[in-house]
């Protein structure tokens, strides 16, 4: 008789889910949906892109100008280089590539608050088979974080390919023997700093808002 409230007490605590096998259920989540997550992380390529093309620009330009010939100048000026005002900060061109950052930080968060949505019974079923909060979190997180380095990665690869081709139909030969790569690969560095900084932000709220929904609440919810 004392025996079913002794094996009561035996039975252990929740754990939390490590990182890894978070990491699985979100890699399987994105190979599953993985149009949505290509939808979604367009706005992360495009952003991304677009600013590692400026800053990768801007490096080759202020090599070529380091060279003071007067053959590169004229080119320069061709592809519309001001080169009296080189070194100088275009503050609308820092203004179109704020607002693109935070576009693609609105669309990420919003792609991923629908998906939310979508799975709340998928959510609702995880919890009344014990799944903890903590689990929830890491598991949107990890998957809005993958789509958003993902897409960095890929928009910094188009960016990077589209400055060169773009500075090569400019400047010719005067392109590879004159390449920065030390500030070029500052430049990579810190679109990549970007790019992962607003992937996590974004992540962070519909983690959040997702481990939030009630077991009950979300079973009810209908098709």
């Amino acid at each position: 008789m004392d025996k079913a409230p002794q094996q009561m007490d035996e039975i252990p605590n929740q754990r939390e889910v490590a990182w890894p096998i978070a990491f699985s259920v979100a890699w399987g989540s994105l190979r599953r949906r993985f149009m949505r997550a290509m939808i979604t992380m367009a706005g992360v390529i495009l952003a991304i892109a677009f600013l590692t093309y400026m800053l990768i620009t801007d490096n080759v330009n202020q090599a070529l100008l380091g060279l003071r010939s007067d053959a590169v100048n004229i080119l320069l000026q061709k592809a519309g280089v001001d080169i009296l005002a080189a070194g100088a900060t275009d503050q609308m061109m820092l203004m179109l590539i704020g607002l693109s950052l935070i576009t693609c930080l609105v669309g990420i968060i919003n792609a991923m608050l629908m998906a939310v949505t979508e799975r709340i019974k998928e959510i609702g079923t995880l919890k009344c088979l014990g799944a903890l909060d903590s689990f929830i979190v890491k598991t949107y997180f990890i998957e809005a974080s993958l789509q958003g380095i993902i897409g960095t990665a890929m928009g910094m690869a188009i960016g990077f390919l589209i400055a060169i081709l773009i500075a090569l139909s400019y400047y010719h030969q005067y392109v590879f023997p004159n390449l920065p790569m030390g500030r070029i690969v500052g430049s990579l560095s810190i679109s990549l700093t970007v790019g992962s900084l607003i992937s996590i932000a974004a992540a962070i709220l519909p983690a959040y808002w997702a481990a939030q929904k009630a077991p009950v609440d979300a079973m009810r919810v209908e098709e």
